[in-house]
């Protein structure tokens, strides 16, 4: 067998320092997911350190979030080595834990910088696609999250990957499916798809951020099953039969799901929850339309409200000074009066 080109984990040291490619893939999701949010929010005259603050408290908490939602569901491989919690470089972070977080972490945000969360999140949501295109290629690096045994020949002949990729997929002797590189090119379709929506002008608040969480979570959906790090619990079986059928089309495609670990349940949580938020999303959309309440489009004016206020504040202090000079009007019986001498 030819020698295999593992990626050293870590990147380089400096002194007793050692910075992992997983950090500065992530960081390097960040400031381009950044970069696009700052160049959209230019359009809206947002100020740019509206966004940036955002950033430096957004991904703080979004690690965090991730971190929570993966040990919660493994606790059992952390309680007797409580200080492998905080061990991030070695991998151990579920995306839609740090969805939560940062959504927190925005929703607080941007509310005490007097904006509409929903009009800021649409602004945010291909940033946001981005980071996650980018940031998979730390499981890349790490192995993991990848899929289930596959043929050497499937990723060579079919997939035509790179001997790099390819390589790096074979783990203890095995190769694996790169669900990594499914979920990142699945988010740059997505990309696409997010940049084309936003010019359209049938497009409402709120409804870009609902259409990147329905897209990635029908990918997600998929994926999700190929791989063999799931988190998971015990659901009743019609639950798992549900999950199971939906993912089907899969089996028919040759696919095979990888495996779960019966310790942890029958069904993948990621599963099940992106089945939950592809209904909420579109029920959101559905619901806002009938009611009347998405009156607000994606291309109208984003003003903060703190900003309007100290307008308005402004202008009622000049408006006081004019309401001095009061001008008489047709009906003033002082200006009939003025007129008959």
């Amino acid at each position: 067998m030819d020698t295999l080109l593992l990626l050293n984990p870590i990147a380089f040291s400096i002194g007793a320092l050692k910075v992992h490619w997983y950090g500065l893939i992530l960081g390097a999701a960040a400031l381009l997911g950044l970069l696009l949010v700052l160049r959209e929010g230019k359009r809206y005259n947002i100020p740019q350190e509206v966004f940036m603050d955002m950033v430096l408290l957004g991904v703080p908490s979004a690690i965090i979030g991730a971190r929570i939602y993966y040990v919660a569901f493994k606790w059992d491989d952390y309680k007797d080595n409580f200080w492998d919690v905080f061990k991030i470089w070695n991998g151990g972070i579920a995306i839609y834990g740090a969805l939560i977080g940062a959504i927190i972490c925005a929703v607080i945000f941007f509310r005490r910088k007097g904006y509409n969360f929903w009009r800021m999140a649409d602004i945010c949501a291909p940033g946001l696609i981005v980071g996650q295109m980018i940031g998979r290629w730390g499981n890349f690096v790490n192995q993991e999250a990848y899929g289930g045994p596959v043929e050497e020949s499937f990723l060579r002949d079919k997939l035509h990957l790179p001997d790099f990729i390819v390589n790096q997929m074979n783990v203890e002797g095995v190769f694996h499916h790169p669900a990594f590189l499914y979920e990142s090119m699945w988010s740059l379709v997505g990309l696409v798809l997010l940049l084309v929506l936003r010019r359209q002008k049938f497009l409402r608040s709120g409804e870009l951020f609902m259409s990147y969480f329905i897209w990635y979570s029908i990918g997600r959906f998929f994926i999700e099953a190929l791989r063999t790090d799931s988190l998971g619990f015990q659901a009743p079986q019609w639950v798992a039969s549900l999950v199971n059928g939906l993912w089907s089309p899969m089996t028919a495609m040759g696919f095979e799901q990888g495996y779960l670990d019966p310790a942890y349940g029958n069904v993948r949580i990621s599963q099940l929850l992106a089945i939950g938020i592809i209904i909420v999303a579109v029920v959101f959309i559905v619901v806002r339309r009938v009611t009347g309440k998405a009156d607000v489009r994606y291309s109208d004016p984003i003003v903060s409200s703190k900003i309007l206020s100290d307008d308005m504040e402004h202008t009622g202090t000049v408006a006081s000074k004019e309401d001095k000079v009061i001008l008489p009007t047709k009906d003033d019986p002082k200006q009939v009066e003025d007129k008959k001498e």
